[in-house]
Formats: C-alpha cells, structure tokens, sequence
C-alpha cells in the first residue's frame, strides 16, 4: 500500500527504484563470500555479530571455524538451540524472525494485512496452486540480519515441485513494504510445493537486496545466482520420487536474509492469533493441524 506516504517514504522509494539491485546484491554476495583471514577471524565475526545483535553462544561452531561472513551468516545452531515441538498436531514455525501478518487467504487469492497486500496466484505464479489456498491460513515471517538464516518445514510433507521465481531485490522491512505495492509477489521467489497428510501447503522464500542466493537442503540442483542461471527465466522441477522432509527439518537457506511466507489449504490448519511484531523462534508452534 503506498497511500499517505511521507516525503521521506517518496525520497526513500525513488532512490531504491534507481538503485542497481542486482548489482549491489552481488558485491554484498561477494564480499560476504570472500575467505576471511585466519589471523584476526574471531575478531572480524564477533565485530560482525554484534553489529547486528546475533547470539554467537548459539552457533554449532566457534567462530575461527567460520571462513566467511557468509559462512557464519548462514550457520547451524546448536542442536539445542531450536527444540522442534514434539506435539504431532503441532505446526512450527518455519524460521526466525518478527511476524508481519498472520490470516486467511481470501476469496479470489487475496491477501491483505495492516502493511501488505497481495493475491496469491502472484505470488506464486500458479493460478491453480493458489486457487487451493483460497480460505486457507498464511503468516509471513521477517528475518533480520540477526537472525538465523535456515528455513525449515512447519509440517511433515513430500516436496512435489519448485519454482524459482525472479524479480525485484527490493528490502522488505516495514518501511520498503510499505513503500512497494505487491513487493513480496514483485521479488525473487523460491516456493517449495509440499503434499502430505495436511494436503497441500507451500513455503516460498522471498529474496531482497544482499540476497547472495538461495539454496535448498533437499535438492543440490537449486541455484538462484550464479553460471548458468538465467535471472529472466521461471525454473521448475516436479519430482518423480518426492523427497520426504518431517516436521522440523531443514528446507533451505537465505544467504544474507529476507521473508517467509507459509500456505495452507482450508480447514486444514489453524494458527494462533499472533500480533504482528511478535518474535519467533523455528520450531516453536504457531498453530494447530485440525484433525
């Protein structure tokens, strides 16, 4: 929504148009991918991490283990750090981060929240796949730098298909969100297709500026940057023989970070009413599966 907006927000919305996205994306890439010197590497990440608030005591590793920004950016925790809720009814969120809008999708695909606007058919570029989801619920989850940067699965499923979208790196805090009409369906997507005994359900990740890319833990294939990948192509694969992923597991990973959004077809869900701006933690639950 970009009505009443600030000359400030106007300024600010102007600038990020003419910005080289893709550009700036891929020198923050770079740098963060870049081997950082063994000599001096505690001190660069824990400058690193407290610039951005991130808990190292979490980490799987010490930080010298750490050979980039990147590396560390995108590292497990320990194996207690994250419990996943043992409840079989139980739905967990899928990642870290500050909830933006939790609802239903509604008749026609829509989604509206108090900052977000957007049809699901968009945002996944699938008519069909987002017909299933009309009267089903949504969140959608923002990650900060702080946060850790692996996405899991909510439930139990079989992946039957992804789609790597590509689009705009605008940011997607609150303030680009609301700068940007249908920012989440104008970024690059990655949306993970899921069948299981909830029906279908979809996880999309949705990139913004200093995304380096985006990777998947149950498919080596998926590449969003780099030789080969064409950024004006949509890519898809349906699987043959579905890999199974339980609740909790490891999905993919943003490399630098941005928005999850999760789909659930009706009646089969229903999440706790959280408020917008609540903090929470992958693996906790947010909801219920209906049985």
């Amino acid at each position: 929504m970009t009505t009443g907006l600030t000359l400030s927000d106007r300024i600010a919305r102007h600038a990020w148009r003419m910005t080289p996205q893709r550009t700036l994306s891929g020198v923050i890439g770079w740098w963060a991918s870049r081997r950082v010197p063994l000599i001096g590497r505690t001190r660069v990440l824990s400058t690193f991490a407290a610039s951005y608030g991130i808990d190292v005591s979490e980490a799987e590793l010490p930080l010298l283990q750490y050979a980039s920004v990147d590396d560390f950016f995108t590292r497990r925790l320990r194996p207690d750090a994250r419990p996943i809720d043992t409840d079989p009814q139980a739905v967990v969120a899928p990642a870290d981060g500050r909830l933006v809008a939790t609802g239903h999708v509604q008749s026609g695909g829509a989604i509206e929240a108090k900052n977000i606007r957007l049809h699901a058919s968009a945002l996944l570029s699938d008519t069909d796949l987002a017909r299933r989801f009309e009267g089903g619920a949504y969140q959608v989850t923002y990650l900060s730098p702080r946060d850790y940067h692996r996405v899991h699965t909510p439930c139990a499923g079989k992946v039957r298909i992804w789609h790597h979208l590509p689009g705009e790196l605008f940011p997607v805090n609150d303030g680009s969100v609301r700068r940007e009409p249908d920012l989440f369906c104008r970024n690059e997507r990655f949306v993970t297709v899921f069948e299981g005994a909830l029906g279908t359900f979809a996880v999309v990740m949705v990139a913004a500026v200093g995304v380096g890319h985006i990777t998947a833990a149950y498919d080596p294939e998926v590449k969003t940057r780099g030789k080969g990948v064409n950024l004006g192509e949509i890519r898809s694969k349906v699987f043959s023989d579905p890999p199974e992923l339980n609740k909790g597991d490891e999905l993919g990973i943003f490399h630098l970070g941005s928005t999850t959004i999760i789909l659930f077809e009706p009646g089969r869900v229903t999440l706790d009413p959280n408020q917008p701006g609540q903090t929470v933690k992958m693996g906790a639950r947010i909801g219920t599966i209906v049985s």
